[in-house]
């Protein structure tokens, strides 16, 4: 097929709001980029983000590799719309009416919530994501918890951003727990069983002795070297602290 015959490759905001050549004539016979996006997140879910190939995802639809260039013109592209089908389809929790500290904490908790379904999907949610629906409509619900508070506009996107920073840092780390768990083939308790009598050998208290009072305290109040939930929890609350002296700086002047 020549230059000037071969059908241009969708660009990426125009596949975010289905809104190129292809999309006002209607789906081509027999596959959508709904159907592609689809595939690639449940792939993305069963098997880990670097199992969704073109290649992979062209068997897993039965068909040509070269076909799905024609709904998506890479795996970047692709990446951007699985995330952005994520936000469109997630959970929100009313904030309207709701104390500041309980708005803010029901967009972290969805957020969360969104990235333990989907592990891959923390890893690959850009900061600057493109522009799409299921991001604009996520955008504008979270920064409705933060309306009214007494930030100006800037600080409202800051507060947000370092709230949603935060999010994903703590859910990559729970999903790097969960993977080293499971690559273990052991809970925590019994990976505590097999390996605490070495450490009481090699952890002396007299040379670590801070190191082994907290640890030991904090092991037996989580049975776990690491509590992801109580994790999230702790550094949930003590981000809404900081926030506490903004919210509450039109109060004092």
């Amino acid at each position: 097929m020549s230059a000037a015959t071969e059908t241009p490759r969708p660009n990426l905001l125009e596949l975010l709001w289905r809104a190129g050549p292809e999309a006002s004539r209607g789906p081509r016979k027999g596959l959508t980029v709904d159907a592609v996006v689809a595939a690639a997140i449940g792939l993305a879910d069963s098997e880990g983000l670097d199992a969704v190939t073109v290649r992979r995802l062209a068997q897993e639809l039965g068909k040509a590799p070269m076909t799905l260039y024609t709904y998506v013109p890479g795996k970047a592209e692709l990446v951007a719309l699985m995330v952005d089908f994520l936000f469109g389809g997630m959970e929100r929790t009313p904030v309207d009416g709701l104390p500041w500290r309980e708005r803010l904490t029901a967009v972290a908790r969805d957020a969360y919530a969104l990235y333990r379904a989907h592990p891959w999907a923390a890893a690959a949610s850009p900061s600057r994501p493109p522009l799409g629906p299921g991001q604009c409509g996520k955008y504008e619900h979270e920064l409705r918890a933060l309306e009214g508070l007494g930030l100006d506009d800037v600080e409202m996107d800051d507060a947000l951003a370092h709230l949603l920073g935060f999010v994903r840092i703590a859910a990559q780390d729970a999903a790097q727990a969960d993977a080293e768990r499971a690559a273990s083939a052991m809970s925590d308790q019994e990976w505590w069983e097999a390996n605490g009598p070495l450490l009481a050998r090699v952890l002396d208290p007299e040379r670590f002795p801070t190191a082994v009072r907290v640890g030991q305290a904090a092991g037996e109040a989580h049975d776990a070297a690491y509590d992801a939930e109580h994790a999230f929890r702790f550094g949930l609350e003590r981000m809404l602290d900081g926030f506490a002296p903004l919210v509450e700086r039109d109060r004092h002047e």
